[in-house]
């Protein structure tokens, strides 16, 4: 068993180190976890993770015991001053168990530590994952908001443009109003002037009716004196 506990270390050693490399980043870490059969391995981990600590635990405790045990026997032993041999052999078990012990309590040690680093190096993963995806929304806000300004820019020529060109349509819609009113007061004034033409030419022909009015007038009296 307790081969198997120090197969059990190395093979936890050799994983820490492998997730502590340092060109294997956290986002490639969640990709390798997020693999079919790591997932369905996930459903049975805690479970897996709770049995290990236990088992782990107890060999931890039982080789406690058997320092406890194997100490207080060479204390006796050299106490009784037992041969040689003996105190060899007790001394042989004492060590295998301290070994035990630090086997034990080595691989308790890794296996919370390996547990903690899959769960930061997940954690770390997500935020990550978190950063960029919010680092490229704020680039999208920022693109759309570049455009949108452009877009405003845009609008606000073409609102001007469009102001420009209704200011020049009321312009010429005044300016065509204007010369209807002046062709009308053209006509007008043409009228006016024919009309006055015409009561001028009247009026001369009254005076030349007057004239001669007036000469027969001067020609009946006199012709009225001599016959007189």
């Amino acid at each position: 068993q307790w081969t198997a506990v120090a197969t059990f270390l190395y093979g936890e050693i050799a994983v820490i180190l492998v997730l502590c490399l340092p060109f294997i980043s956290p986002l490639r870490w969640q990709k390798i976890f997020m693999i079919p059969l790591w997932s369905k391995m996930a459903v049975f981990w805690n479970k897996t993770f709770l049995t290990i600590i236990v088992l782990l635990i107890i060999l931890f405790l039982d080789a406690i015991r058997e320092v406890r045990k194997y100490s207080a026997i060479q204390v006796n032993e050299k106490v009784a001053n037992v041969n040689t041999n003996a105190i060899d052999h007790i001394q042989m078990k004492l060590f295998r168990s301290q070994r035990n012990l630090y086997i034990s309590g080595f691989s308790l040690f890794l296996w919370l530590v390996l547990r903690r680093t899959v769960t930061l190096l997940t954690q770390l993963a997500k935020g990550m994952a978190s950063h960029a995806a919010l680092e490229t929304q704020v680039n999208d806000a920022t693109e759309a908001a570049k455009k949108y300004m452009a877009e405003n820019e845009r609008l606000q020529e073409a609102l001007n443009e469009k102001g420009s060109s209704e200011n020049k349509w009321a312009a010429e819609a005044t300016n065509e109003k204007l010369r209807k009113e002046i062709g009308h007061l053209k006509a007008e004034l043409q009228k006016t002037s024919n009309a006055l033409l015409k009561a001028d030419n009247e009026v001369t022909a009254v005076k030349k009716q007057s004239e001669g009015l007036k000469r027969e007038y001067d020609r009946l009296m006199k012709e009225h004196e001599r016959l007189q």
